[in-house]
């Protein structure tokens, strides 16, 4: 879609940010009102209150001006719910909810008449099933990542095949094996209790990295062509964080009655030593240009990753020294508010800077140098 038709028609005196009702809603709202932009916020019937009541903007507080309630996501594709985000000169922050909820995610990138800050067009790259990957992605950027197994029975060391959950088929599954005959009799014993999904065969087969798990998350800015590192942060997992706060007798005792689950419920701000610092703004300047030589039938707008992203991995200790494994790409905002609460923002900016404050600014300054046609797609 060209930008600059999307934005015919707009005050860009008045502008306003939107987001879907959940993942990274509050930071991305609470950013904009730092820079006076008006929000709105689409909900979900059943998951309005957190945004309609308790952040409502009322009283000199609060960070959401506009609540528009859908019964499904997927109904922001609405032409009415479209118009009424037009007419409020809404510039739009994706998230992973674009994907999750959506059954047809090209509808989004086709339909969708309202600006995207950021690309429209690279999230589906996240999606291991795409022809197209994070690992074909990451592969084409030099980055290291763990090695992929094609087959169970090249299998020669632990391995995490990242299955799909049954239920929820976006929600993890993971588990951890050290053979094929582990790999079968583990896989068959989570699908017949119906934790894994049926084609979870086709999963990918992943090296375990064991190492310090850490998220790098960035933001590229195509207004001064720079990459900034926001912060850093580490994953709280249920019910894998209750395992871990166990000792090893009763881990195994609640093994044989519980399974082990990896579904991500929150996150926890942590800190790198700066002797790591170089290594991982390597990688991020690594993924950028990578991404700026994607096809364009793949990222007809030609711009690569705009705005944030995360390159998640683990902080790795061989021979006396420390590498960065990457395992997991965010190309938007990652989930995690938390960020704020590492230095990095702060050493650059004065003040450390929340992802959803640093999105505001880029929206702000690029309003001021007439510019948005620029971060948006």
């Amino acid at each position: 879609m060209d930008p600059k038709k999307l934005l015919q028609g707009y005050d860009l005196e008045n502008l306003t940010v939107g987001v879907l009702g959940g993942h990274s809603a509050l930071d991305v709202t609470h950013g904009a009102k730092q820079f006076a932009f008006q929000t709105v916020c689409v909900a979900r019937k059943g998951r309005e209150k957190t945004y309609q009541k308790y952040y409502k903007v009322r009283d000199e507080r609060g960070c959401i001006d506009e609540v528009i309630v859908v019964p499904e996501f997927s109904d922001i594709l609405k032409k009415d719910i479209q118009k009424k985000l037009r007419a409020m000169n809404t510039i739009f922050i994706h998230n992973r909810y674009f994907w999750v909820y959506f059954d047809d995610f090209s509808k989004v990138e086709n339909d969708f008449q309202v600006p995207i800050f950021g690309s429209r067009t690279l999230l589906k790259l996240e999606e291991r099933d795409q022809k197209y990957n994070q690992y074909h992605l990451l592969a084409d950027a030099g980055i290291r990542t763990p090695k992929l197994f094609k087959k169970a029975s090249d299998i020669d060391r632990p391995v995490l095949v990242k299955a799909s959950e049954k239920k929820r088929g976006y929600e993890r599954a993971f588990f951890v094996v050290g053979s094929k005959e582990e790999y079968e009799a583990e896989g068959s014993r989570l699908e017949k209790k119906g934790k894994v999904s049926a084609d979870w065969r086709r999963a990918t087969i992943e090296e375990f990295i064991v190492g310090a798990p850490v998220n790098f998350n960035f933001f590229y800015s195509p207004l001064t062509k720079e990459l900034e590192l926001l912060g850093t942060d580490t994953r709280r997992q249920t019910n894998l964080d209750g395992f871990l706060r166990m000792t090893a007798p009763d881990q195994s005792r609640a093994l044989e009655q519980i399974d082990l689950k990896m579904i991500e419920t929150g996150h926890i701000a942590c800190t790198v030593k700066e002797s790591i610092l170089e290594k991982a703004f390597d990688l991020g300047e690594k993924f950028v240009k990578a991404t700026q030589k994607i096809p364009k039938s793949l990222d007809p707008s030609g711009k690569g990753i705009i705005g944030p992203f995360a390159l998640q991995g683990a902080v790795v200790a061989e021979e006396g020294k420390e590498d960065i494994v990457i395992f997991d790409v965010s190309l938007r905002i990652p989930g995690s508010p938390g960020t704020a609460a590492t230095p990095y923002s702060g050493y650059l900016y004065g003040k450390s800077m929340s992802v959803g404050e640093r999105v505001g600014l880029e929206i702000f300054r690029a309003k001021e140098e007439n510019r948005l046609a620029e971060i948006v797609t």
